[in-house]
This record gives C-alpha cells, structure tokens and sequence, in this order.
C-alpha cells in the first residue's frame, strides 16, 4: 500500500477510534452519575447532569486518544509510513 493510503486508514481508523472511546467514555460516566449521584440530588437540578457528563466525555476521551496516540508514535515510525497531510515537513532549525 502506498504511504497516501496507508494514511487515509490510519485517519478513518482514528476516527472510527475516537468516536467509540467517546461512547464508552459516555456510558460510564452516566452509569456512574446514575447510580452515586442521582439519588442525592432533587430532581429539578438532576438535568444538568447530562451536559456536564457529555462534556466530560468529550474531554476524557481526548485525553485518553492523545495518551494512546503517543505511545503508537514511539513504537511506529510515523514518517516512514504516512505521508504528511499538510505538506512535507521542514527540516528543524539549527540552533547556533
């Protein structure tokens, strides 16, 4: 496969990726607010429960995505297998 394709999979497999981290991320910050939270709270403040969870999931599952994505750089030689998306890098600067 070429380095373009091999690209293409990588970003749809992230994505595909990503998107489950967020549901299971989702799912068990809700079964946690149902089950430690919901019985203490009144029941017209239990509404904000849901933003904040969805919010929270969001934020998890990008944490969790960025940790999983850097341990795959160290073991995967990024640039021998993917090519840039952006355009080709620039070689880094030389401090003098």
């Amino acid at each position: 496969m070429s380095k373009k394709t091999n690209t293409l999979l990588f970003i749809l497999g992230a994505t595909v990726f990503n998107v489950l981290v967020t549901i299971i991320c989702f799912v068990a910050l809700l079964l946690v607010y149902v089950r430690l939270f919901v019985p203490h709270i009144p029941e017209n403040g239990q509404g904000w429960g849901f933003p904040i969870i969805f919010i929270g999931a969001i934020a998890l599952s990008f944490v969790i995505y960025r940790l999983i994505l850097k341990k795959l750089m160290k073991k995967i030689d990024m640039e021998k297998h993917f090519d840039p998306i952006f355009g080709p890098r620039r070689p880094p600067r030389r401090k003098d």
